[in-house]
């Protein structure tokens, strides 16, 4: 009986014993939660992994920015802290403990302020050995990493500059071929500069200027293909679709032109008039005088001070004059010598001042001097 006894004693005491372990392998992971302008955050999601045995578990902070989790096994856990859905903090490999709460707070304004720190410092070239001790190893390698992209970004800039200023003087040289070649280089480097574009459509125009037949087609197509591009990328600048309508306007596409153009004039009323002008000087290169005189009156309906399209219009007015074969007598349509004065009126001096008087000579008419005072177009 006394033997029995002392089994039961001893049985009992070892069932303690395993409880008392079983009990000791429960433990507490607490801590306080403060947002970026240093109050307590409620709601904030606290995640932690284990890592020695496989464990997931999550919790969120009160109206006090406190959390709280007990009955974890006794391990090593990974902890992160969200806020907003985006992590602030994470600390890795915390031991909980056997008979006391293990305290990890988070507090994302000083998280951001060493994050700031570290990056000015990463910037300048000035991380020390002390401030790389205190990078985790994921802030090192994130460091690292944008270091890098940095690195390759300023070599990409420094070729990128390179290569649009070569063209650049290639195109103020004449040299388009050359200039098309390096903004062709910019564009690969970089394909979202408008300048690039703009400035690579203007070379392929200015290179068809030189050339004939297909190899003029062919340019003004390519300078076609690039304002298009342009505009796709900056589908609000008028500059670009003025430059898109005089491409079509080379290429003797009226249709296209006219709409490109139109559009231009839409998104900036003030550039209607020089729109309308290149039009009508593109058609004018083309031969295609009647439709070009159609242009020049769109441009001094959109701004009746402007000059040269007066003397254009006044051109392509002439062009449609009958003469007389018996007399000789010019007779040309209505207003013909009305746009001549007028570009006198606003430019007595101007480049086609001359060819403007000989012009109304030519017609039997004076020139009416006392314009020559009026305001100039600038």
């Amino acid at each position: 009986m006394l033997a029995q006894l002392r089994r039961f004693l001893l049985l009992a005491s070892a069932v303690l014993f395993l409880s008392t372990l079983a009990f000791a392998q429960i433990t507490t992971i607490e801590g306080d939660v403060k947002g970026v302008d240093g109050q307590p955050v409620k709601g904030a999601v606290i995640k932690l992994l284990r890592t020695d045995i496989k464990g997931n578990y999550t919790v969120k902070s009160d109206k006090r920015g406190h959390w709280f989790y007990t009955g974890l096994p006794l391990g090593v856990y990974d902890i992160s802290c969200e806020i907003d859905g985006k992590v602030v903090d994470a600390i890795k490999g915390v031991h909980s403990k056997y008979s006391e709460s293990t305290t990890i707070d988070f507090d994302a304004k000083k998280v951001a302020a060493q994050n700031a720190a570290l990056q000015k410092a990463a910037d300048g070239g000035q991380l020390n050995k002390d401030l790389e001790r205190a990078l985790t190893p994921e802030q090192k390698a994130q460091l690292d990493k944008q270091a890098k992209e940095r690195s390759e970004t300023m070599k990409k800039n420094a070729a990128l500059n390179d290569a649009f200023n070569a063209g650049m003087a290639a195109l103020d040289a004449k040299n388009y071929d050359e200039a098309i070649k390096n903004f062709v280089k910019a564009n690969e480097l970089d394909p979202s500069q408008l300048a690039v574009w703009d400035n690579l459509g203007a070379a392929y125009l200015a290179l068809a200027a030189t050339q004939t037949g297909a190899d003029k087609a062919a340019s003004i197509d390519k300078a076609i293909e690039t304002y298009k591009k342009a505009t796709e990328l900056s589908p609000n600048s008028a500059a670009l679709y003025n430059q898109l309508g005089n491409a079509y306007g080379a290429a003797h596409k009226i249709p296209e032109a006219q709409e490109a153009l139109n559009k231009a004039a839409t998104l900036d009323p003030s550039m209607a008039a020089k729109a309308y002008y290149n039009m009508g000087a593109n058609l004018v290169n083309g031969g295609q005088n009647d439709a070009a005189a159609d242009f020049f009156k769109k441009a001094v309906a959109a701004d009746a001070n402007y000059a040269d399209a007066h003397y254009q219009l006044g051109i392509c007015l002439l062009a449609k004059a009958t003469v007389d074969s018996k007399t000789g007598k010019i007779t040309p349509p209505d207003g013909t010598a009305d746009e001549f004065q007028k570009y006198l009126q606003l430019k007595p001096d101007g480049p086609f001042a001359q060819s403007a008087k000989e012009m109304l000579a030519s017609l039997g008419e004076t020139v009416q001097t006392q314009f020559s005072t009026q305001k100039k177009k600038k």
